[in-house]
């Protein structure tokens, strides 16, 4: 990523000094952009991450973090989709492992929305031109149920349900080590590492609610399978959470143990049900996708260890 390094001139709200100052560079930014780097914690002053309503002070040095470019044009990629339930208006897929949802940095042309539009070109555009159809999203490594819509009527139907909760989510996971409690909610809020960025972490500071219940299946010697439902969809919620209260999810690359990053298959969490309204006919439609060879593989060897 690249970074701008500049001197306030002025003293006020940290947006505002910003748009003044890039304004004499060569590189400009918008409020609005500004802002959006705000918010994602690309912003930092005296080497701190600031806040929308920070008041910087002249003479104080700020760093601008800017994304990666990502192409806007979209090469389709021919890629066979597990279709779990598909009509006119929405589609709801199994999602492969190790496919990204959407372009983004280091991902821009292997991703399922190169795939969607290999398949067809019309899905909804609420969510811009680079993803094409997505209402949500789940992890690379997760696999499972994803729906995707084919106009902008459904997709902001569908938005409506995941904010109403509506639209219920239900994973399944294998973590480390064995939870005592039969059921549990995790109701912590989770927002972004200040020391990864790649990473959500469970803090007090520039975050925001989160909560997932589990559901015990099944308990082994150092492992446990578990069920997961989710109440709010943050980033890595489920990841996140389950590291929090020291069971992370075998096979985790960032969450997991050092062990994990060596494990093949990836990480064993699976979006296995989906449950919506459907926006037209208002009927509930539940969607299931069975678990993954190797997750099944997993337990089944983890059962004869006893």
């Amino acid at each position: 990523m690249d970074k701008i390094t500049v001197i306030a001139t002025a003293s006020g709200r940290i947006d505002k000094v910003l748009v003044a100052v890039l304004a004499t560079t060569t590189t400009p930014l918008s409020r609005t952009k500004i802002q959006e780097l705000i918010t994602a914690r690309q912003v930092e002053v005296n080497d701190q991450v600031v806040h929308q309503n920070y008041l910087v002070q002249k003479g104080e040095t700020i760093i601008v973090t800017l994304p990666p470019v990502v192409p806007t044009e979209l090469v389709p990629m021919t890629v066979p989709l597990t279709v779990l339930y598909e009509d006119d208006m929405l589609l709801v897929i199994d999602k492969p492992n190790n496919l990204v949802v959407h372009p983004a940095p280091g991902h821009t042309n292997d991703t399922l929305v190169n795939v969607l539009i290999a398949r067809s070109k019309a899905w909804s555009t609420v969510s811009g031109e680079l993803r094409p159809g997505i209402v949500h999203r789940i992890d690379r490594q997760t696999t499972g149920t994803l729906i995707i819509a084919k106009n902008d009527f459904i997709h902001q139907q569908l938005q409506e349900q995941i904010q109403t909760k509506q639209l219920q989510r239900r994973y399944l996971a294998l973590v480390h080590g064995n939870i005592v409690e039969n059921r549990a909610k995790i109701d912590a809020p989770i927002g972004r590492d200040l020391h990864d960025r790649k990473k959500m972490v469970v803090t007090a500071k520039n975050s925001k609610k989160a909560v997932t219940n589990i559901l015990v299946i099944e308990r082994f010697n150092d492992y446990t399978y578990i069920e997961c439902e989710l109440e709010t969809g943050r980033t890595h919620q489920i990841r996140a959470h389950l590291k929090y209260i020291n069971h992370p999810i075998v096979g985790d690359p960032l969450y997991g143990m050092s062990v994990d990053k060596q494990e093949p298959f990836g990480q064993y969490l699976h979006a296995y049900q989906l449950t919506f309204i459907h926006p037209i006919t208002k009927l509930p439609i539940t969607v299931s996708a069975a678990l993954p060879v190797e997750f099944e593989n997993k337990l089944i060897a983890l059962r004869a260890k006893g």
